[in-house]
């Protein structure tokens, strides 16, 4: 499926000229941040790099290291998130879930449900190469029991991605997870491990039409009955990027701005991460589930240079 970005190149693109615009707009006293955000937020993430080498060979800096000295807060977050490379990018937000007190299990199904078998793979080999530990063995020390078998077996990209259907398997498959949970004392957790991790996304939504047809309820509510607390929550939360990746990230982009206080990490990397793949899709469907703009609940939600640049990337 191909996505809408909110974030093109530049047409009329010139390294050099936006490496000078930038180093001007570090010159005295605080920075010019409007000008920043100009800059580069209009740029795709490959047009940054360039400017990045750019700005080195002309002035003999490291730009992240430049933008980094001038700017504060989620500003500086934002910022700094468009400049990095985005399997990069991808890889630090794993290791922020799992090296931060206690682990965002929410975060780590987030970045291997969304992304092909390829980018796990080599958001997992940048994991390894910026912290010489393996992306498996840090969600194996970090996570346990029915997590750790989920985020494992996610962490390896090795999911079937033809997306042939084959009906009479998706019916069998669908018995199976009713005998491995609704109709036993108990549950064997493998074979919802198994079909959810392994299975490509159009047979599990064919396999999730069987269950509901066999059972009189949604597949949903199977995880329910059968999983609790953070189980629970991962499964469901894998079942829904499945069902629909796009509705999927516009909730997670709603309930990162909902409720006391703001989960800036998550704001921030949804809507850089998919900027250049999808986000435009994530904004309709969250104006059609929330009645309300994406825009919006930002501008409700942020404040200064941060807002300013959230929504220039969103535009």
């Amino acid at each position: 499926m191909v996505g809408t970005p909110t974030v093109y190149p530049a047409s009329d693109f010139d390294p050099e000229a936006d490496a000078a615009a930038l180093k001007k707009a570090f010159k005295g006293l605080g920075s010019d941040e409007d000008a920043i955000i100009e800059i580069l937020t209009n740029r795709n993430n490959s047009q940054r790099q360039q400017i990045a080498a750019q700005f080195k060979t002309m002035y003999g800096k490291d730009l992240i290291k430049e933008l980094k000295s001038e700017l504060r807060g989620n500003f500086e977050d934002v910022i700094v998130a468009l400049m990095t490379e985005p399997i990069e990018f991808q890889a630090k937000q794993l290791h922020k879930a799992i090296s931060g007190l206690g682990t965002d299990e929410a975060t780590i199904v987030e970045i291997l449900s969304i992304h092909d078998n390829d980018t796990v793979v080599r958001i997992a080999q940048e994991y390894e190469g910026l912290y010489q530990r393996s992306l498996e063995s840090d969600i194996k020390g970090d996570t346990s029991g029915t997590v750790k078998r989920l985020l494992v077996s996610l962490s390896t990209g090795h999911r079937d991605e033809s997306e042939t259907v084959d009906p009479e398997k998706a019916f069998a498959d669908a018995q199976t997870l009713l005998r491995a949970g609704e109709l036993i004392q108990g549950t064997d957790e493998s074979a919802f491990n198994e079909v959810l991790c392994q299975r490509n996304r159009s047979q599990i939504r064919a396999i999730f039409a069987e269950y509901e047809n066999i059972t009189g309820h949604p597949f949903e509510t199977a995880v329910e009955n059968e999983f609790s607390l953070t189980s629970k929550e991962s499964l469901l939360a894998l079942v829904h990027s499945i069902r629909d990746r796009t509705e999927y990230l516009a909730v997670r982009l709603h309930d990162s701005m909902a409720g006391i206080g703001t989960d800036d990490r998550t704001l921030i990397r949804i809507v850089v991460g998919r900027s250049e793949i999808d986000l435009e899709d994530i904004k309709e469907a969250f104006r059609l589930k929330y009645d309300k703009t994406l825009a919006e609940f930002i501008e409700g939600d942020c404040s200064g240079d941060y807002k300013k640049s959230l929504l220039s990337v969103i535009a």
